[in-house]
């Protein structure tokens, strides 16, 4: 699977939330200033052929839906993130984070909490 540009993204988190549309609703849920419906009905048309959405017809309209789970998506860009700028290791992307302050000592914890309790239900 190849990475999405920022736009075919953001097409995707449309759809993500809409669950189905036709070009004229992605349009209106992207900010404004709101790209030229023949820009994004391109785009679309190229997100099909790369397999990451689908369509039904309806007469010479085309409805379009998520061929790909967010969540499936999200996992095979965050493994691919990992193992490229992080050595494969959780670990470094933590550290990452903790050296940046982006995250705290609370949601540290709550991390190891999950994690802790993932591996008391596979015990």
């Amino acid at each position: 699977m190849e990475k999405l540009t920022n736009k075919e993204e953001e097409i995707m988190r449309v759809l993500w939330k809409l669950k189905k549309a036709f070009v004229k609703e992605i349009v209106a849920e992207l900010p404004e200033p709101k790209p030229h419906y023949n820009t994004i009905s391109t785009v679309v048309r190229n997100m099909e052929e790369k397999g990451f959405i689908n369509h039904s017809a309806f007469g010479k309209s085309h409805q379009y839906y998520p061929a790909i789970s967010q969540e499936d998506y999200k996992k095979t860009f965050m493994h691919k993130t990992i193992q490229h700028y992080f050595e494969n290791s959780y670990k470094n992307v933590v550290s990452f984070f903790a050296k940046e302050e982006k995250i705290s000592v609370s949601e540290l914890k709550e991390i190891i909490s999950i994690i802790e309790n993932n591996q008391n239900k596979k015990a």
